[in-house]
């Protein structure tokens, strides 16, 4: 076995790739060091257990699906940027089936707290994305927000609706979006 220390990005990119062939189980120090080609020590050079590997893995894998687009346009229009969500979440969907659904359920347990800790993060991301181009969308009408209906309470509901197409597995848009016209412009 080749005891040259991998990087960890490579640790993280043959994890997903386990995850993708043989699902979640197949994650484990030996077996991504395996897979890997490196010894289970340089493993442990980056992730002190299995559970810091896999709550990592997760973190790349919201990565990699979330990941910013190349049309900088999609953080500028509130209905490009829901519709790129829906593609990110249909392609997270195909790429890891049940990735969403075993995630957010998984890691509500409290012994889970650091995969939690970084789908939280994840989410929080996202929400603070959806608020962002609220604020900064042309086409929104001057008063569809006020002190009491404001930008991230709308975000809010937007990430709702998300949140519940994920565990639908629904990526149709359409639903969301009209709720979005009829609300904003």
């Amino acid at each position: 076995m080749n005891t040259i220390v991998t990087s960890k990005e490579e640790i993280l990119k043959t994890s997903r790739a386990l995850i993708q062939e043989q699902g979640w189980s197949a994650v484990s120090i030996r077996s991504v060091a395996a897979a890997c080609g490196v010894s289970v020590g340089s493993i442990y050079n980056y992730f002190d257990s299995k559970a810091e590997l896999v709550s990592a893995t997760v973190e790349s894998v919201w990565c990699e699906i979330f990941h910013r687009p190349e049309d900088a346009a999609v953080f500028q229009d509130v209905q490009a940027c829901v519709i790129w969500m829906y593609e990110r979440m249909a392609y997270g969907c195909e790429q890891y089936p049940g990735f969403f659904t075993l995630h957010s359920l998984g890691f509500m347990r409290d012994e889970k707290a650091d995969g939690k800790r970084h789908m939280q993060q994840a989410w929080h991301h996202m929400l603070m994305g959806l608020c962002a181009v609220l604020r900064q969308d042309a086409k929104i009408r001057p008063d569809a927000f006020d002190e009491q209906f404001t930008a991230e309470k709308f975000a809010e509901v937007l990430f709702s609706q998300l949140l519940s197409a994920l565990l639908r597995q629904d990526y149709d848009p359409s639903a969301v979006l009209e709720i979005v016209r009829r609300t904003l412009y």
